[in-house]
């Protein structure tokens, strides 16, 4: 297929082209499994290879065969490291998944239940604070799970419900650190921004800082397991924040991303600067997955940012995207929209209708909307071109602080683009590539959360000592 227009493709052409590469694929749920044009076909090959049933995620342990829930259960079990998951829990929710059959259904009531369990007291007594703490902690995580595939589930318009209640485990494990992390609604537009500060003691030492930035579908306990953690345990502060698009700016006050993210960035950075326990002249900003898009593009703008990391580089998330998909927009509303209605949505089976609408509520309040209420959104033109308008390719070379730029070893998402991102920058940079040699390979190297801050902090200490 070379164009989008509707005498070129028929429906069962385009339902042809989609199998394999939206229904089921890990790749497309997450971020996109296909790369720029210049390494398109091997990225093909590599996610019809991800699609397998054989060999869903080569290389790796296989808890499930869909490479979709494989990638979640591995993200899950690795957090376990950072207390924000317990591997004997992980592991017999999938095979309770398993044994029921694997579905979205089965996927969101296991760990939803599981979340439930941890809420409650344990069975052996009363918990004392460390134990509900934790227990909150990876709550948090098994919600995070459940509402990652709710909008394929029966109840899909649980949605909010499910958000609110991991959001509830992790304000209840944030209630019981010591020190309590300050929290703040920093203004942004007509809805601020919800902010977790973080400190390793309340002394009021001046520390360097970092802001952690999430992607396109992840939770507040993410950050924890990609940055917190970590950070505390080095003497940093670390700043955890809900932007446009995450969290419950999406989930609960229906705003969806913008391409400026120096617009949420910068309040951030002012908000830190007056506070006297924050080294002004040492605040770095990691993003993760799609927010290694993110990140890039607000320090390109926002130059009190001392250091910036990449995890990975991304230089368009729209090219995250099957071609099968960004085919479908065409420069008119209308004609788009036909496509989309007409010869796309008709030849959907469930699961790839599901994929399609997690892929791109963060992006359209009325496609969230439509799914909670078990519906296909009508409106693929407005989302795909806000995806599309996050390229930052044309202002990578206004980034000066040293960078960052994490790759990984069978990247299903953006592969080609952490290089791609490298290269451009006129910054001092460096770029690190996580393999399979130590397990450390797929997207945020899901199975080594540990060895990733490991490789992020070791550099950020070398690159502020300094400063």
């Amino acid at each position: 297929m070379t164009n989008a227009s509707a005498d070129r493709a028929s429906g069962p052409t385009r339902r042809t082209t989609l199998t394999g590469l939206v229904g089921g694929a890990g790749a497309l749920l997450a971020a996109g499994c296909s790369a720029s044009p210049a390494t398109a076909p091997p990225t093909r090959r590599t996610a019809r290879a991800y699609a397998s049933a054989s060999d869903p995620t080569p290389g790796v342990m296989t808890l499930f065969k869909d490479p979709a829930f494989n990638f979640n259960g591995l993200f899950t079990l690795g957090g376990s490291g950072y207390g924000s998951a317990e591997v004997g829990e992980v592991l017999t929710a999938v095979n309770t998944i398993n044994k029921a059959g694997l579905s979205a259904q089965t996927y969101t009531e296991t760990f939803k239940t599981l979340g439930d369990q941890l809420r409650k007291p344990p069975s052996s007594g009363e918990p004392d604070t460390q134990t509900t703490r934790f227990r909150a902690l990876r709550a948090a995580q098994y919600y995070a799970q459940a509402l990652f595939f709710v909008l394929g589930s029966d109840t899909p318009g649980s949605e909010e419900a499910l958000y609110k209640a991991g959001r509830g485990a992790w304000d209840a494990f944030c209630e019981r650190c010591d020190p309590v992390p300050v929290t703040a609604r920093i203004p942004y537009g007509k809805t601020p921004l919800p902010v977790w500060f973080f400190r390793p003691d309340s002394s009021g030492e001046r520390r360097p800082t970092v802001i952690l930035t999430n992607g396109s579908d992840g939770q507040n306990v993410d950050m924890w397991t990609y940055g917190v953690a970590a950070a505390l345990q080095r003497g940093w502060n670390a700043l955890v924040y809900d932007g446009p698009g995450q969290g419950q700016l999406l989930f609960v006050d229906q705003v969806v991303f913008t391409p400026r993210w120096e617009k949420v960035v910068t309040p951030l950075v002012d908000w830190l600067s007056a506070r006297p326990d924050v080294d002004t002249g040492k605040i770095a900003l990691t993003g993760l997955s799609m927010a290694g898009d993110l990140a890039p593009r607000a320090a390109a703008f926002e130059h009190r940012i001392a250091a910036l990391v990449a995890m990975p580089g991304v230089l368009s998330p729209w090219l995250g995207f099957p071609p099968e998909i960004r085919e479908i927009l065409t420069p008119d509303k209308a004609k788009t929209n036909t496509i989309w209605n007409k010869e796309v949505v008709p030849g959907l089976s469930p699961a790839e209708a599901a994929t399609m609408k997690k892929r791109i509520e963060p992006f359209s309040v009325p496609a969230m909307l439509a799914a909670r209420a078990g519906k296909m959104f009508t409106d693929f033109y407005t989302p795909a071109t806000l995806i599309k308008s996050l390229d930052i390719t044309d202002v990578v070379s206004r980034i000066k602080m040293p960078t960052l730029v994490l790759d990984y070893e069978f990247e299903q998402f953006y592969p080609g683009q952490p290089r791609q991102l490298f290269e451009k920058l006129t910054a001092p940079k460096d770029y690190v590539k996580l393999t399979a040699a130590t397990g450390a390979q797929l997207h945020c190297s899901p199975m080594a959360p540990q060895q990733h801050c490991e490789v992020v902090f070791d550099w950020l200490e070398e690159k502020l000592s300094g400063s």
